[in-house]
């Protein structure tokens, strides 16, 4: 009896050592537009304790990979190419691949076209149901079907925006810049810079189908939404307008997805001197106390308390990048850490994160990585 109890604890300490061995596995994907010697996808195992990157492998293909996107069962990643197919070489290209869990390393799935040029973006349904692309040069959005196997299927619907704003050389026509999905996958909430509008529609979860809500939120004219983050608790949403360096804030009807706009904001310190900034990137903190945007030419990250009670924003902040142009960054799930992906200076960048007052800090770690543009998470479960 006393050796079955011995060889039972046995098992237990094993079967817990193993799950622990896996929880602490964390890889990092990062995407890439073509040029100065970047060749793909870089993919880095994290060693969190030791604050240690290694590289394991670099997932060559299409050009310019250049944002990438988690399928929430962690099977899977997606990207966007603007490189397209042969036979659509005007319109660009996503691709779907298979993630090892041992060792981050990717394999490749399929490829279809993203329906459109230059697509910059990709966001996946919150169930794992559908992927929605977004193309920036022919301001259109695609809609895909997520199959069993992780492939895409061929684009299942497109939506083609119209008009056109008042800023002279980037609003001559719409330019698709994101769509998020809500939380509970029913609204797409499109950002298109072009036309100064992020778009509401409803999903049918059936089909995929997108169906215009009328609901949408109008930025300033010449503002030129970008980039939206969603709370993940309130019913906010924040909006980087990149034109303007601002971001609008939101109140989100729960029911019918409808905006309705509560301030704007500078994201640039009252003191800078400077012009050409542009705004690119936005996130909530996991624990919904703070927001951050990065500004390119001010090359920062603006740092925001939300105001719990009424969603409002007041500026913490701004931590210098310490790179060119920090076109996306990467929250820490586990709230610790930011990743910064800073393109012209070809590294990524990692700060720690004060949960206390949201404020960053260098920890004297950057990855070299060429023209570094896009940086996803993955928590191996």
């Amino acid at each position: 009896m006393k050796s079955i109890i011995i060889l039972f604890l046995i098992m237990i300490s094993t079967v817990a050592g193993t799950q622990a061995q896996s929880a602490s596995k964390e890889f990092f994907y990062i995407g890439t537009f073509t040029g100065r010697g970047s060749q793909g996808i870089y993919v880095f195992s994290f060693d969190r304790k030791n604050l240690a990157f290694t590289k394991v492998q670099v997932m060559e293909g299409k050009e310019s990979p250049s944002f990438l996107a988690l399928h929430p069962n962690n099977k899977y990643l997606y990207s966007v190419n603007r490189e397209g197919q042969p036979a659509e070489p005007g319109a660009g290209s996503v691709s779907a691949f298979r993630i090892d869990a041992n060792t981050g390393k990717l394999q490749r799935i399929n490829e279809v076209s993203a329906k459109g040029a230059g697509p910059c973006h990709i966001s996946i349904d919150p169930k794992g149901k559908f992927a929605y692309v977004s193309n920036y040069s022919s301001g259109n959005l695609s809609v895909y079907r997520i199959l069993s196997d992780g492939s895409l299927s061929e684009a299942t619907d497109v939506v083609q925006h119209e008009g056109t704003s008042t800023h002279p050389d980037r609003q001559k026509g719409p330019h698709m810049h994101s769509a998020m999905v809500s939380a509970d996958g029913k609204f797409i909430y499109a950002s298109d810079l072009g036309i100064d509008k992020v778009a509401v529609y409803s999903i049918d979860r059936e089909t995929g189908k997108l169906n215009y809500a009328g609901l949408s939120g109008f930025s300033q004219p010449g503002s030129g939404p970008r980039h939206l983050a969603l709370h993940p608790r309130l019913p906010y949403a924040y909006s980087a307008e990149e034109l303007s360096s601002t971001v609008g804030v939101y109140r989100v009807n729960k029911d019918d997805g409808g905006l309705s706009s509560l301030q704007r904001i500078d994201m640039l310190p009252e003191d800078y001197k400077g012009t050409g900034n542009s705004a690119a990137d936005i996130h909530v903190s996991p624990d919904g106390r703070f927001l951050y945007a990065s500004n390119r030419g001010h090359d920062s990250l603006v740092v925001y308390e939300i105001d719990s009670t009424n969603g409002k924003l007041k500026v913490v902040g701004h931590a210098p990048t310490l790179g060119g142009h920090p076109r996306n960054f990467c929250m820490d799930q586990k709230g610790q850490f930011v990743m910064v992906a800073n393109r012209d200076s070809d590294n990524v960048v990692v700060f720690h994160r004060d949960a206390e007052n949201g404020l960053l800090r260098p920890t004297g770690v950057q990855l070299e990585v060429p023209m570094a543009v896009c940086v996803v998470q993955y928590l191996v479960q």
